[in-house]
């Protein structure tokens, strides 16, 4: 695997990612960022946070798949999502988890969530960009 997570000592444990990737493979793989589209371009769950959080989780795992990776190859997500305030944390960690559960494990790697005033299209809430490193 290229890819090894860390929680160094003398930083916080979050239990939603760790704070360290440690790459070591030779091909990087940087996925767009995956909305709430199905594959025909459809939106999922226009005004359901934790619906839309779970097809974009799904579609970067799509992705991953396509370059013959998995989470496990993960070194960085980048989450963006529509108006976010702390109160939303519930629904997108419910989001990762029916996600993680179609996708046969959690997907932890390092990670920045940004509140942003919107994306593309209105009906998407949530946007997900990946880096990955494959060995």
């Amino acid at each position: 695997m290229a890819i090894t997570l860390v929680n160094p000592s003398g930083l916080p444990e979050i239990d939603a990612y760790r704070q360290v990737s440690i790459a070591t493979g030779s091909k990087l793989v940087f996925i767009a960022g995956q909305v709430a589209w199905d594959a025909e371009g459809t939106t999922v769950g226009e005004g359901d946070l934790a619906a839309q959080v779970e097809q974009c989780y799904l579609n970067v795992g799509t992705a991953l798949a396509a370059a013959g990776g998995s989470f496990d190859d993960v070194a960085k997500l980048t989450v963006y999502v529509v108006d976010w305030t702390p109160d939303k944390m519930p629904l997108f960690l419910e989001g990762v988890a029916r996600a993680a559960a179609k996708l046969g494990g959690t997907p932890v790697p390092p990670g920045t969530l940004l509140g942003v005033a919107a994306l593309d299209v209105p009906e998407h809430l949530v946007e997900i960009e990946a880096t990955a490193v494959i060995d």
